[in-house]
């Protein structure tokens, strides 16, 4: 059984999860000694290399997980912890930065919590609300969100409000799907 568990999308999932923290230090904790003399640009960078590569692990591991039949219970329980790890990461640093509205993050957050509850209800009353088109559309406008923010690049904070109205619209959908597949199941 761990041997199952222990396929390349879990892995991958694995290093998202390790990921998260490390470019939550290079936001957030840049007193620390051993930043000493490194202007915060280099940060962002960095910062913005690992949200990069945390990014394509978590298009990697399911693709990897469809395409080859190894999709797992743990995958499907590590998957979206480690996406909600990285996007926490890095909104609650980008906000702390005051680089993100403190409004446009609860919204997301709240969203995104509310969500991922539903879902864990939805598994154990053996609903089927998986990913939507919509759901990965909001998470790709995230992305792009979170990157042009950790840059610092312009339009920024409008692409964060489009991923704002994006996400609460997924949200939208995912209870929609919930309430029409429990009527099908009682």
């Amino acid at each position: 059984m761990l041997k199952d568990a222990l396929n390349i999308p879990n892995i991958l999932a694995f290093i998202r999860l390790f990921l998260a923290p490390l470019m939550f230090v290079l936001l957030v904790n840049r007193d620390l000694p051993i930043f000493e003399g490194i202007h915060y640009s280099w940060l962002d960078f960095w910062a913005g290399f690992i949200f990069v590569m945390a990014s394509a692990t978590d298009f990697f591991d399911g693709y990897i997980a469809r395409e080859f039949n190894q999709i797992t219970t743990l995958g499907s329980i590590l998957d979206p912890l480690a996406d909600k790890m990285l996007t926490l990461a890095a909104f609650l640093g980008l906000m702390m930065l005051h680089r993100a509205s403190p409004w446009a993050i609860y919204l997301i957050l709240t969203r995104e919590l509310f969500i991922t509850g539903l879902r864990v209800n939805a598994v154990a009353s053996g609903i089927d609300i998986s990913a939507s088109w919509m759901g990965k559309v909001k998470t790709v406008s995230q992305m792009f969100a979170i990157g042009f923010l950790l840059m610092e690049w312009p339009g920024g904070t409008l692409l964060l409000w489009i991923a704002v109205f994006l996400t609460l619209y997924s949200g939208y959908e995912y209870i929609r799907d919930f309430f029409k597949n429990s009527k099908q199941v009682i």
